[in-house]
């Protein structure tokens, strides 16, 4: 018996996104009954947004996320090797990029289980595409520390690691005020610093610009899902 594919369905990155699947998406995820998601909420929210006539009762869903022991993760894919595909879909974006999602993965090679990775939004990578910045050597460091000496170290180490390559990271959203005035505060007037909030939704923000400049206006970003990038000369 053959087996099952996983599909890595990106999902919207927010639920006013005016991203569109392109219809062969849809076929697939209409047909697949069986899900992983990062969390129930968001994976559920997304298919009922693009398949709305889909019948959500008939969805089996198992959850993948930092909480989950990877003990369970064959059990996950079980349905593939009976020869059934699946679905993983992240809360936002990109399955496996900033996501535990690629735990999966690798578990779905180990099987000889095929992947099929699908088109769609990341964060990340709209960012660093509307940023300017170097987009030929970039690396993405997740979020930075929380205590204030270790990020003010983290920071410096970063805008010296941007002479080189485009240094991108992110935060908790209600933390982005902080962090922006810790950047304003820390990184020298010529580094160029990019903020990507609320991409592909009514409220997009993007603006890339000197520290000089970020300073002169008044920003808040308080709760609005962001990515932050620095390059420095």
């Amino acid at each position: 018996m053959s087996k099952g594919r996983l599909y890595l369905i990106p999902n919207l990155l927010g639920i006013t996104s005016t991203h569109n699947l392109p219809n062969y998406q849809k076929e697939i995820i209409e047909r697949i009954q069986h899900y992983i998601f990062e969390n129930e909420k968001p994976g559920r929210a997304f298919i009922k947004k693009v398949c709305p006539k889909k019948n959500q009762s008939e969805l089996i869903v198992s959850i993948l996320n930092k909480k989950t022991s990877t003990e369970y993760l064959k059990d996950f894919l079980k349905p593939c090797l009976k020869g059934l595909d699946m679905g993983l879909i992240s809360d936002a974006g990109c399955p496996g990029i900033a996501d535990p999602g690629s735990s999966i993965v690798s578990e779905a090679y180990d099987l000889g289980i095929k992947v099929n990775p699908l088109v769609g939004p990341s964060s990340i990578f709209l960012a660093l595409m509307a940023s300017g910045m170097n987009g030929q050597e970039f690396k993405f460091n997740g979020y930075l520390p929380i205590e204030k000496v270790s990020r003010k170290e983290k920071i410096k180490k970063l805008e010296i690691n941007s002479l080189s390559s485009t240094q991108i990271f992110m935060e908790t959203p209600y933390r982005n005020d902080n962090l922006l005035n810790d950047l304003l505060k820390y990184l020298k007037p010529s580094t160029k610093l990019c903020i990507a909030c609320d991409i592909t939704l009514s409220s997009e923000f993007i603006k890339s610009d000197t520290i000089t400049n970020w300073k002169k206006e008044n920003y808040s970003f308080n709760k609005r899902p962001s990515i932050f990038l620095i390059q420095s000369e």
